[in-house]
C-alpha cells in the first residue's frame, strides 16, 4: 500500500486530490493494459480506415465554467503495437483553443460497438474561459462508439484535461463530446 501511495502522490495536484481526472487516467491507461494481452483478430483489427473525427459537446462539464466545445481530430490506423496515432484541436465558446497529439487503440466489442482509449499531450489557450494553470496539458478520454456498416462511427466521449501538476494551479477540467468518425482513405496504405 506504501508503494501504490508514493506512486499515486506525484499524480494529485498540488492544491488537491482531483479524484476524477487520476481516477479517468487510470482507468484509460487500463483499459490499453487489460486489453494489451488479447490483442487478437477479434478484439484490434487491421483492417479498419484512417477516421476524420468531428465532435460537439461541453467543457468543464463538473464546475462553473460549462462551455461548448467543438472538436476536430484525425485518427490514423498505422499501429504501432496497440496504439495509433492522433492529431486534434478544439476550440470552446469561450475563445480557448487546444491542439493536441498522441494515441489511441480500437478495442472491438463484437461487431457494432468500438472502446477507444485514448492519451494526448498539447497546448492550451485559455481565451475567456477557465485558466487551466499553463499552456502544457494532457488529455486522456474514453469513447464508445456504434460502428455502422460503412465503418463510420457515433461515439460518445468523455475525457480529462490537466497540466498533471507541471504548474502551481492544477484545476483541470472534464469533457463530454458527441463525435462522428467518418472513414476516409486519404492514407491509404
Amino acid at each position: 500500500m506504501k508503494l501504490f501511495a508514493q506512486f499515486i502522490a506525484p499524480l494529485a495536484p498540488r492544491s488537491g486530490v482531483r479524484a476524477r481526472g487520476v481516477l479517468l487516467t487510470l482507468a484509460v491507461l487500463g483499459a490499453f493494459a487489460l486489453t494489451a494481452n488479447q490483442a487478437s483478430a477479434q478484439v484490434i483489427r487491421n483492417d479498419e480506415p484512417d477516421f476524420l473525427v468531428f465532435g460537439a459537446g461541453a467543457f468543464d462539464i463538473n464546475d462553473d465554467q460549462t462551455a461548448a466545445e467543438f472538436d476536430a481530430q484525425f485518427r490514423l490506423n498505422t499501429a504501432l503495437w496497440i496504439f495509433r496515432p492522433q492529431v486534434g484541436l478544439f476550440v470552446t465558446s469561450d475563445s480557448a483553443f487546444y491542439a493536441h497529439a498522441g494515441f489511441y487503440s480500437d478495442f472491438h466489442l463484437g461487431d457494432r460497438f468500438v472502446l477507444s482509449p485514448s492519451i494526448s499531450v498539447g497546448g492550451f489557450h485559455e481565451g475567456d474561459g477557465k485558466d487551466l494553470g499553463g499552456a502544457i496539458e494532457f488529455r486522456s478520454a474514453l469513447e464508445l462508439a456504434y460502428k455502422f456498416e460503412n465503418k463510420a462511427r457515433l461515439g460518445l466521449q468523455f475525457g480529462h484535461l490537466s497540466n498533471a501538476s507541471i504548474y502551481d494551479s492544477n484545476p483541470g477540467e472534464e469533457f463530454l463530446i458527441l463525435n462522428f468518425s467518418l472513414p476516409v482513405t486519404v492514407f491509404d496504405r
